[in-house]
This record gives structure tokens, C-alpha cells and sequence, in this order.
């Protein structure tokens, strides 16, 4: 972690939806448990709770919405053009998918090589894409969990960062199991942005290596 008063990374969170792992983030910043500042949040849906918590913390809260770039996926490059734009702007060094909806293209991926990550309900490469505990559950498997990765153009597979994992109950529904999967994310997604900030991550292939040393100062 970065010594009291020593500059912090900058971090642009995209969201869509409750920000529950955003609010997990800024309240991490807030406590100093996390060595970094929440600069901007950016929602492609207006009238989301994320954008709620951000404007609770003080935290600038913008509304991007793809439609108003054309019909998708064509305007997909336009629209993350804007979200580059918005993101240098405030100087953004990380871009954090909290809940974010869309896919990741070039455009944004190519603005911030390997400086974008995500949160996925499940443990990757297992059940990738929409409703991860539905199809961990329709499959039968005895533990799940939340996975944190670089986000590249495949869907859900770019290098795993960090991974937990929890017990799937018999009793368990979609819903039950989502809450105890959603205490995981608003643990390692915090924890994986601490590394990074703390430059103890290093990317070989596919294989992410975190370093047990202090980062050099």
C-alpha cells in the first residue's frame, strides 16, 4: 500500500446497473484501505443506483448512452471514443468494469492496454457470458465463486487476477447464491485494484504473478 501522502492512482468505473461493487470501491478509497481515487463514474443507463453512490461521494457522474451514437454494435466504436474521451479527461490510469453491461472493444481496450479489469460471478473459464450463477447451478457444481480479470476482446477471458470461491448449497437459488457470490466480489475486486496500484502484479502469457514485495518506491 502507498505511504500517507503519496500520489494515488486514478480510477474511471463504468457501471450499469446497482453499483454495489462501486460503492465497495469508494468506501475502500475513503478508508484508505485501497491506494486510489475514484475520479469519474460513467453509466450507459441513465437513473442507475450507481450513479447515486457516486454523487453520495462526491464522485463525477456521467451518462453515456450507446443509443445516441447510432444502432449497435455499429456505433460501438463512436460510443467507446467518448467513454476514451471522458476517461483521459479526468486521467484516468484504470478503468474498472463494476457491473458494466456491454462488451469491451478495441477502442477502449487499445486506449488503456491491459488497464482495464472485471468482475465475473463465477469461477472462469466456467460459465462465462449472462446469468453465471443460473448456469452453475442448471450444471450442478458443488462450489462457485467471483473471478477478477484483464478484460480483452473475448468474452470473460482475459488473464485471471485473483479468484474466490463458496460452497453451492442444495437449498440454493439463483438468488441466494448471488448474495454470497456478491460478498466475494466486494472483497477481491478492492484487493485486486490494491495490487495493482501497488505495482505487485506482473502478466506472463496468460498467467498473472502476484508479488508478495512492496513495489519499489
Amino acid at each position: 500500500m502507498k505511504n500517507e501522502g503519496e500520489e494515488k492512482i486514478s480510477l474511471g468505473v463504468l457501471v450499469s446497473g446497482r453499483g454495489t461493487n462501486l460503492q465497495a470501491i469508494l468506501d475502500g478509497c475513503e478508508k484508505g484501505e485501497i491506494p486510489a481515487e475514484v475520479k469519474v463514474v460513467i453509466s450507459n443507463r441513465p437513473g442507475v443506483k450507481a450513479l447515486e453512490r457516486a454523487d453520495a461521494k462526491g464522485v463525477p457522474a456521467k451518462v453515456v448512452e450507446p443509443k445516441d451514437f447510432g444502432k449497435w454494435p455499429q456505433c460501438k466504436g463512436p460510443y467507446e471514443k467518448k467513454l476514451v474521451e471522458i476517461l483521459k479527461s479526468y486521467g484516468v490510469d484504470l478503468v474498472v468494469l463494476a457491473g458494466y453491461d456491454r462488451l469491451v472493444g478495441e477502442t477502449l481496450l487499445d486506449a488503456f492496454p491491459m488497464k482495464v479489469i472485471n468482475i465475473h460471478p463465477a469461477l472462469l473459464p466456467a460459465f462465462p457470458g449472462l446469468n453465471a450463477q443460473k448456469q452453475a447451478l442448471e450444471y450442478g457444481v458443488k462450489v462457485s465463486g467471483a473471478t477478477v480479470f484483464f478484460v480483452d476482446l473475448s468474452v470473460d477471458g482475459g488473464p485471471i487476477i485473483l479468484q474466490d470461491s463458496c460452497k453451492v448449497m442444495e437449498d440454493d437459488t439463483v438468488a441466494t447464491l448471488s448474495d454470497r457470490i456478491l460478498e466475494i466480489e466486494h472483497r477481491i475486486l478492492p484487493e485486486a485494484i490494491t495490487l495493482i496500484a501497488d505495482n505487485r502484479l506482473t502478466v506472463e502469457g496468460r498467467r498473472v504473478r502476484i508479488l508478495t514485495q512492496d513495489r519499489e518506491k
